[in-house]
């Protein structure tokens, strides 16, 4: 793949590259860069995240080395599942095993854990380096990484280290490109202020776009999208489709999904046609009766919003279509778990132990 095609591989399907400049410059000088996106392992996978690992496979495309960052010490920090460490571990193995599952090749892309790193004091002092090069206010304003808002986030002093700690992450790690869905702008940017002020090599962010809540949530404005408001969420099962997820549960949340005719912005099940469909499959097909016009494919995103703007698409037949789509790509999740259960989201969904007050 020549630079041209690397970049656009990279950059596609994209929200926003910080900067493309720098994308360019990046790859034409290294053949093998090093990219990164970080999770805290928190409970289960949505499709929402098959943006994210459509976005992991053109990176190992355009030739990065990746990083998939499993941030127990975060979610510790941030009391995802009750704290407890343990199961936040097993959601972590759960997440590896789902993107390995989508075809994330261990041989291009690698997991480390948060724990690896905070044993260090070296770590630690690149979090002070990060924590002395932006203000307080700052710091509380990158807060909203954590799914919190400013307010709600002074519950307790550890949810100040957390920005400064993810932007540590990047340097430390190190990488050269940050991914991460909107939501995760804010660190980024943090990140590249930081490298700013200290004389560290700034790097790469790229963003994907979110993927509204099935119930509807209104126009999501930039703002909104960075705070990570209005999208599908674990942590509100009716806003999502966890993965994996049996066929009849697909057609039903689909089939009770907010998708107004003719509307695009803000309508999830068009959201999953742009960003997860076209992505993945390069085209839509949609099945229909020959009373109702008959089978339709549309080999364009394009194509296929000229038609539903016009109406020539019904939502009835288009929330068939991505429902069958989803029920596609979620399959060899559901073939993996059928073969490692010990994996699956049972392993941190059951109710665990009390948090331990040892931490390693």
């Amino acid at each position: 793949m020549d630079l041209d095609g690397r970049v656009e591989r990279t950059a596609r399907h994209a929200v926003e590259v910080l900067t493309l400049e720098e994308l360019r410059a990046l790859l034409a000088r290294n053949d093998r860069p090093r990219a990164y996106i970080g999770f805290e392992p928190s409970g289960a996978l949505t499709v929402a995240h098959l943006i994210t690992a459509r976005k992991i496979l053109d990176l190992v495309e355009a030739g990065f080395d990746v990083t998939v960052f499993l941030a127990d010490w975060h979610a510790w920090i941030n009391d995802k599942l009750g704290g407890d460490l343990e199961r936040i571990r097993a959601s972590g193995r759960y997440m590896q095993a789902t993107f390995e599952a989508l075809g994330a090749d261990p041989a291009r892309v690698q997991y480390r854990w948060a724990s690896e790193l905070v044993g260090a004091s070296d770590y630690w002092a690149r979090v002070v380096r990060v924590a002395k090069a932006t203000t307080l206010a700052r710091t509380r304003r990158a807060m909203s990484i954590m799914g919190r808002t400013e307010a709600e986030s002074a519950v307790d002093s550890s949810k100040l280290f957390y920005p400064a700690m993810q932007a540590a992450d990047i340097f430390e790690l190190p990488v050269d490109l940050a991914y991460g869905g909107l939501d995760q702008r804010r660190a980024h940017i943090l990140a590249r202020e930081v490298a700013a002020k200290r004389g560290w090599p700034a790097p790469v962010g790229l963003h994907t776009p979110l993927l509204g809540s099935l119930k509807g949530s209104g126009r999501m404005d930039p703002e909104a999208a960075e705070d990570g408001a209005g999208k599908m969420s674990k942590s509100d099962p009716g806003s999502g489709i966890p993965l994996p997820t049996e066929r009849a549960e697909i057609d039903a949340r689909i089939r009770g999904a907010f998708c107004p005719a003719k509307e695009v912005d803000a309508n999830p099940v068009v959201e999953i046609v742009r960003y997860i469909g076209f992505p993945w499959e390069g085209r839509l097909a949609i099945e229909r009766s020959p009373k109702h016009g008959g089978a339709i494919a549309f080999a364009t995103e394009e194509e296929f919003l000229d038609a539903w703007r016009a109406g020539r698409v019904h939502p009835q037949d288009l929330k068939a279509a991505v429902a069958a789509l989803l029920d596609r790509l979620i399959e060899p999740v559901r073939a993996r778990f059928r073969d490692r259960p010990e994996l699956s989201r049972a392993a941190f969904e059951r109710p665990g132990p009390a948090p331990s007050a040892s931490v390693k």
